[in-house]
């Protein structure tokens, strides 16, 4: 008894708990610290404005709220908190140096990330749903996707992010964390933090590549689905303008779920042992960072709807200003 009772006092001893994580960041480069902090401090300023911009355009608008415009809103609001989760903690650590987070820092980031990026995720199937209703039957749009179900799939898309955060988060800081604590990240995403474990992840890794798999597997086969019945609505048109007018629809949200699906596919749906730190690192740029921005113009700015809203802002300020 004396000597198990040795032995776990010196496993404890051994084993101390990581109360804290140092991410590496991007670079540990001096020279590139302030070009990297100026970068992200104008594409972060640009994300909020854009994103908080777009929101605002479409509630203020006096004409009826379109299902697409309901889903864009909810587009940018994701948009805006996934990138505030991750980029405002890069730019203090390019600033300062202080590149230290908490516990309560990382469950909090950990969490908020996971569960608006699996929104997106989903609200990216539900828009390719409603461009299915547009297109192929434009004239039973309005009794099809109606408020109510439009609400419903925003619903369950921020219900099933939410909960499968919540079992993320939870598998991942059950593990002990007993060797290193330097993260090789510039955020604490789901695979850096289990490759610091001293625990056994393998139902952690079975977990994450299951409901990744699901989510993105689940979303393509909808939006695939969708688009091949736009592609054969598109081909029995007869209007030429028509065709264009679809395909410029298609054709930006195309382009936004190959950046979105490629890079997500690329983190989480390959083996542990295949991942490559540095390379993560630059496909996590995208996602955190890039496409939140970019969400306005590639969405909203093509959008007709929401092009002429803007419009109507524009002239309503200048009416104001002219009294």
């Amino acid at each position: 008894m004396e000597v198990k009772h040795r032995s776990k006092m010196s496993f404890m001893e051994n084993s101390t708990e990581v109360n804290e994580f140092r991410l590496l960041g991007l670079t540990d480069a001096p020279e590139l610290q302030v070009p990297l902090f100026i970068t992200f401090t104008l594409v972060y300023l640009i994300t909020p404005t854009g994103n908080l911009g777009m929101i605002t355009l479409i509630l203020l608008d006096s004409r009826p709220h379109t299902p697409m415009n309901f889903l864009l809103s909810n587009l940018s609001l994701v948009g805006c908190v996934c990138s505030s989760a991750v980029t405002p903690k890069v730019m203090a650590g390019l600033l300062t140096g202080a590149k230290v987070i908490s516990y309560g820092g990382r469950v909090a980031q950990m969490f908020f990330f996971v569960a608006f990026a699996s929104v997106d995720c989903l609200l990216l199937a539900a828009m390719a749903c409603d461009r299915h209703a547009a297109v192929r039957k434009p004239l039973h749009y309005a009794s099809t996707v109606t408020p109510s179900v439009c609400a419903q799939m925003v619903v369950a898309c921020y219900v099933w992010g939410f909960a499968e955060s919540a079992i993320h988060t939870g598998l991942t800081f059950c593990l002990s964390f007993c060797h290193s604590n330097v993260v090789h990240h510039f955020f604490c995403d789901i695979p850096p933090i289990l490759a610091l474990s001293c625990s056994d992840i393998y139902v952690n890794e079975m977990v994450l590549f299951i409901l990744a798999a699901f989510n993105v597997f689940f979303a393509l086969m909808v939006i695939v689905s969708s688009y091949l019945f736009i592609f054969f609505a598109i081909l029995r048109m007869h209007s030429v303008e028509g065709r264009k007018k679809a395909f410029s629809t298609c054709s930006s949200h195309l382009t936004a779920v190959t950046i979105f699906y490629g890079t997500v596919i690329f983190m989480y749906l390959q083996p542990s042992s295949s991942h490559s730190m540095d390379t993560d690192q630059m496909a996590s740029v995208f996602y955190t960072v890039i496409i939140p921005m970019l969400n306005p113009l590639v969405y909203s700015l093509r959008n007709k709807e929401v092009s002429n809203a803007f419009r109507r802002a524009i002239e309503k300020m200048k009416l104001l200003f002219s009294t």
